[in-house]
């Protein structure tokens, strides 16, 4: 078992896991993808409860850390827990320099890293522009980037799927890649999240 990184996240876990768990059951798949080594985990976004479904559904030896919005990171109560259990803020509008570097800082320090490409929830049939810097960020980490799908739909005592694919390793040139390269993997990210959703 790897080192026991936040012991805020470790205890929230195993004592709310399994009421939550109750809850919203999960049909979880693919954790036997997961490698040694620290990856970018990225997923589709549809509900406020995705985040906390991704901490049920990972094993206890994966430490994880979460890119959040940083108007989250300012309401009472909330900010301070999910602080705790190791979210920072990104500021979405604009290049957040310090939310990048605390996301690989993160990675280097062992931690797998939570991102959502998207930036924001997306329902079934809506479009959005995938955000870049989820795979900028892996590559200037050197990790991968992993897929993982998210079932849209989710109701209480009715079990949402989440189905961790392959490990993708960023395609670049160079030793920092460019704007359009970052682009080009987190389309491709985005695309095998999607395809996993399309499996029974």
């Amino acid at each position: 078992m790897k080192e026991v990184k936040n012991r805020f996240y470790y205890w929230i876990r195993r004592i709310v896991g399994p009421i939550f768990m109750l809850l919203f059951p999960l049909d979880v798949r693919g954790l036997e993808h997961f490698p040694q080594e620290p990856v970018v985990l990225c997923g589709n976004h549809s509900n406020a409860l995705d985040p906390l479904m991704v901490v049920c559904a990972q094993r206890s030896e994966f430490p994880l850390r979460i890119m959040a919005k940083q108007q989250l990171m300012k309401v009472p109560v909330v900010g301070w827990f999910i602080r705790k259990m190791g979210a920072f803020g990104v500021d979405r509008g604009n290049s957040d320099i310090n939310a990048i570097k605390t996301a690989i800082r993160s990675l280097r320090e062992g931690y797998n890293l939570l991102i959502f490409p998207e930036g924001t929830r997306v329902k079934e049939g809506e479009k959005v522009e995938v955000k870049g810097g989820a795979a900028m960020i892996a590559i200037r980490s050197g990790v991968k980037l992993m897929p993982m799908y998210i079932d849209r739909k989710k109701k209480l005592f009715r079990k949402t799927r989440i189905i961790f694919g392959r490990p993708y390793e960023p395609m670049y040139t160079g030793r920092k890649g460019t704007a359009e390269e970052y682009q080009a993997n987190a389309d491709e990210i985005m695309r095998q999240i999607y395809e996993l959703g399309e499996t029974e």
